[in-house]
C-alpha cells in the first residue's frame, strides 16, 4: 500500500510538474525540421533565394485563403465554396478590365464586392433558413463553379491585355526594395515592442500577474532573428514579394479581430457552444453573417492574387484550394467544431504544406504523388495531434 502511494504521488507531481509545449512552437520545429531535410534532399535549391521568393509568393496566397477559412471555422460551419469563389472573383475582375475596358482597380474592387454579397447570401441561408453550411458551400462550390465558367465563356483571359501590367497583375509581380524592406522590417519590429509594453502594462494595471519577462524576451527576440533571416534572404533576389506583405497585413487584422475586440470573442464562443453563447446574449445570427461576409471579402482577395500569380483566368484557377485552405487550419490547430484556433496556427499550418508542395516540386515528383504525400502529411498530423490530447475535441 505504501508503494502505491508513493507511485500515485510521484505521477500527481510529474502530471502537475509536467512542461507543456505550445502547438505554435512544435509546428515551427516541425517547419524547420522539414524545410531542412527537404534542403537536404534537394542540394539546397529549396533554400536558394530565388526559390525562397518564389515560396513566398506562393505561400501567401493558400495562407490568406485559410485566414479567411478561419473565420468561418471558428464560429463552427465549413465553407466548401471557397475554392470556386476564388476562381469567379478573378474571372470577373479579368473579364471587366479586359473585354469591357473597366479599370483594373474598379474592376477588382466589383469582384470582391460580388465575394462579399455572395458569402452573406450564404451566411443568410445558414442563420436564417437553418440550412447546414455544409450543404450551402457544397451547393455554392458547384453553382459558383458553373458560373464562373459562364464569365470566362470557357476562355482563357488574361489580368494584363497586351502585356502591360496594371494594379491587379502587380499583386503577385510587386516586390519591396531592400531599402523599402528593411524600413518595414524595423516599422514592425518597432510595433510588437510597444504592443508588449502595453499588453504587459494593461495587465499590471488590471493587477494580473504577467509572464516572466525572459521567456516573453526570447520569444519576440527569435521573432525578430527569423523575419530579419527572411529579409536578407529575399533581397538577395528582388527584395520581400507583396504577397508576404498582404497575407501579414491581414493577418495581423484578424489576430486583432480575435484577440482584441468582442466581436472576437464572441466568434469564438459561438463556434465553442452556440446555445450557451444565445443565452448570454451574443447575437449568434449576426456574428455568423459577419464572419461568412468577412470570409467572402478574403475570398474575393485571393481570387485577384491567384489570378495574377497565374497572369490569366481559365477553367481550373481555384480548383480544390478549398482543400488546402482546411488542410492549414487543421494542420494549424483550429478545431473543426469551432471555437479553438490561432491566426498563428494556420500560417504556420499552410507554410508546412507550402513547404512540402515547393521541395517535392523541386525533387521533381510528379503531381500524383504529391496529392498522396501532402494528404499523408495531413491524416499523420492530426492523428499525432490527437493522440497527443491537443485535439481530442476535433473528432
Amino acid at each position: 500500500m505504501r508503494w502505491e502511494r508513493v507511485e500515485r504521488e510521484t505521477n500527481d507531481f510529474m502530471e502537475l510538474n509536467k512542461v507543456v509545449i505550445p502547438r505554435e512552437v512544435t509546428l515551427l520545429g516541425a517547419l524547420v525540421v522539414l524545410a531542412g531535410c527537404l534542403a537536404a534532399a534537394t542540394g539546397g535549391a529549396l533554400l536558394d533565394p530565388r526559390n525562397v521568393s518564389q515560396l513566398l509568393v506562393e505561400v501567401p496566397v493558400n495562407a490568406v485563403l485559410a485566414v479567411g477559412m478561419l473565420l468561418v471555422i471558428l464560429t463552427g460551419h465549413i465553407d466548401l465554396a471557397a475554392g470556386s469563389g476564388v476562381g469567379l472573383t478573378g474571372g470577373i475582375m479579368a473579364v471587366l478590365a479586359t473585354r469591357h475596358g473597366v479599370a483594373p482597380g474598379i474592376a477588382a474592387c466589383c469582384a470582391v464586392v460580388v465575394a462579399v454579397v455572395l458569402w452573406w447570401g450564404m451566411g443568410w441561408l445558414v442563420v436564417r433558413q437553418r440550412v447546414p453550411a455544409f450543404i450551402v458551400t457544397l451547393g455554392g462550390l458547384q453553382a459558383l463553379k458553373g458560373l464562373f465558367w459562364v464569365v470566362i465563356e470557357n476562355r482563357t483571359v488574361p489580368v494584363a491585355p497586351g502585356g502591360v501590367q496594371n494594379v491587379v497583375s502587380g499583386l503577385t509581380t510587386s516586390y519591396l526594395g531592400a531599402a523599402t524592406g528593411w524600413a518595414v522590417w524595423g516599422l514592425v519590429v518597432g510595433l510588437s515592442v510597444v504592443a508588449v509594453w502595453r499588453r504587459r502594462a494593461r495587465r499590471a494595471g488590471l493587477g494580473l500577474v504577467n509572464e516572466e519577462a525572459e521567456p516573453v524576451f526570447l520569444r519576440w527576440f527569435l521573432g525578430v532573428q527569423a523575419s530579419a533571416l527572411v529579409v536578407v534572404v529575399c533581397n538577395g533576389y528582388r527584395g520581400i514579394p507583396l504577397p508576404m506583405v498582404i497575407l501579414c497585413g491581414l493577418a495581423w487584422l484578424v489576430h486583432v479581430l480575435l484577440r482584441h475586440t468582442v466581436l472576437g470573442r464572441y466568434m469564438v464562443a459561438v463556434g465553442g457552444n452556440e446555445s450557451a453563447a444565445r443565452l448570454s446574449g451574443v447575437p449568434v445570427g449576426a456574428v455568423t453573417l459577419f464572419a461568412f461576409a468577412a470570409a467572402g471579402a478574403v475570398v474575393g482577395l485571393t481570387g485577384l492574387m491567384q489570378t495574377a500569380y497565374a497572369g490569366y483566368s481559365t477553367a481550373d484557377i481555384g480548383t480544390l484550394m478549398e482543400l488546402d485552405a482546411v488542410a492549414a487550419c487543421v494542420m494549424g490547430g483550429v478545431s473543426l467544431r469551432g471555437g479553438s484556433g490561432t491566426v498563428t496556427g494556420v500560417l504556420l499550418g499552410a507554410a508546412i504544406m507550402g513547404v512540402l508542395a515547393k521541395g517535392l516540386s523541386l525533387m521533381g515528383v510528379g503531381p500524383e504523388l504529391k496529392y498522396m504525400v501532402r494528404g499523408g502529411v495531413l491524416v499523420l498530423a492530426v492523428w499525432l495531434d490527437v493522440r497527443s490530447g491537443g485535439a481530442a475535441r476535433m473528432a
